[in-house]
């Protein structure tokens, strides 16, 4: 339990951009480790983006407590957070001191491609993953015409919603809408 715990600070630590931008990083830790496969890393995937709450949070808990129950998930959670805790403590404290300085701004305007990146390779490797079933160079492709389907239809409906209306259609919506997909789709209904 205790290197689930320095994986999850470890994990919290070294985080930029918030849950999805540590997607990348938890997956390389978690299949590393043997804790999930990359199938059941992409269902809680799925499940922490449709529960209450930060991803990160949500998937700390999930996977700690698929590895030793109630504690695992209380020490990954604890871990996933505790540096980000730490820090906002100390830079509310110091932040309008901090901002004036050249340094600071640089920091920040270097970290934000990065973020933008690790959350755009996440996006790329969940569509190659769900869609194509890759799973690295040399795998086996097998194209997942329903969850292409499930995808485009989700996307349509984004897109005329926020044609038509001016506003953003809520995740929840979009959730339901591919959940009840994905019950038809896949034979459960």
């Amino acid at each position: 339990m205790l290197e689930l715990f320095l994986t999850f600070l470890k994990i919290g630590a070294v985080s930029f951009g918030g849950g999805y931008g540590m997607i990348s990083l938890l997956k390389e830790e978690v299949i590393s480790h043997g804790w999930l496969t990359e199938s059941q890393l992409l269902n809680f995937i799925g499940v922490s983006e449709s529960t209450p709450g930060p991803i990160a949070i949500n998937m700390a808990t999930f996977v700690g407590s698929s590895q030793y129950g109630i504690w695992g998930a209380l020490l990954a959670t604890l871990g996933v957070v505790l540096p980000a805790f730490v820090i906002m403590l100390v830079v509310a404290s110091l932040i309008s001191g901090l901002l004036k300085f050249a340094g600071v701004k640089s920091f920040l305007n270097g970290v934000r491609p990065v973020v933008i990146g690790l959350i755009v390779a996440t996006a790329i490797t969940m569509f190659l993953s769900v869609i194509l079933s890759f799973e690295s160079i040399g795998s086996e492709v097998f194209f997942d015409y329903k969850a292409l389907i499930i995808f485009a239809v989700v996307a349509t409906c984004g897109i005329l919603y926020k044609h038509f209306t001016k506003k953003a259609l809520s995740p929840i919506i979009l959730i339901l809408i591919s959940a009840v997909m994905g019950l038809i789709f896949y034979g459960l209904l």
